[in-house]
């Protein structure tokens, strides 16, 4: 029998490739100016590593996925139903589908993973 999302016959091995991917590899987008994000998608959950540069702003938008994430680096200001606050490395956020956020960053470099639930076909 084959297996329908990899193509290959449900008895034969995997490759490396379905397991591990090296650094750097994924969809890229500019999606703002100075917002750049780096996608990877498995069957229904999305990973997405975004740089921000200095001072780059993520305009208000909803999407009907449920997004959450962790800032690694910098600091980000982000408004969520309306609520704003300032997070730091390590601070996580949870944004259900459909409700308005946006990300302003401050005057350095961030970088934050991001995580989507189902998969965001744009970003692939």
């Amino acid at each position: 029998m084959i297996d329908q999302d990899l193509g290959k016959d449900e008895g034969s091995p995997p490759d490396a490739e379905e397991y591990f991917l090296p650094a750097g590899s994924g969809s890229r987008h500019l999606i703002f100016p100075g917002v750049e994000i780096r996608t990877t998608a498995g069957k229904n959950l999305m990973l997405s590593v975004v740089r921000f540069e200095p001072e780059s702003v993520v305009a208000d938008h909803a999407h009907p996925h449920e997004q959450m994430g962790i800032l690694l680096q910098g600091q980000l200001e982000f408004t969520v139903g309306g609520i704003t606050r300032l997070l730091g490395p390590g601070d996580l956020w949870r944004i259900p589908g459909g409700v308005v956020h946006r990300v302003r960053a401050l005057d350095q470099p961030a970088l934050a993973l991001d995580v989507f639930h189902p998969i965001r076909e744009d970003y692939l």
